[in-house]
């Protein structure tokens, strides 16, 4: 699948998250989903979705990481 699908989809869902919600990329697929994308390709969608943050394109903030290093979000108003 490609990347750039997979990051218009996690966008996209993010608006159906509460205000505030703290969330993780890979909570805005199914598991069976997010299993089946490569691990280069996550990995990738991950970088992205922050680059899409940090342009101030959806309304998220990036907080502090998980112990495996995963970047967690936070939902905000807008």
């Amino acid at each position: 699948m490609d990347v750039d699908v997979l990051l218009e989809r996690a966008l996209s869902e993010v608006e159906l998250l509460k205000e505030e919600e703290i969330f993780l990329v890979k909570d805005l697929f199914k598991g069976y989903e997010w299993n089946r994308i490569p691990v280069k390709d996550r990995l990738l969608l991950g970088t992205l979705f922050l680059h899409e943050v940090h342009k101030e394109k959806v309304p998220v903030i990036a907080v502090e990481k998980t112990s495996s290093h995963q970047q967690r979000y936070q939902r905000i108003s807008g």
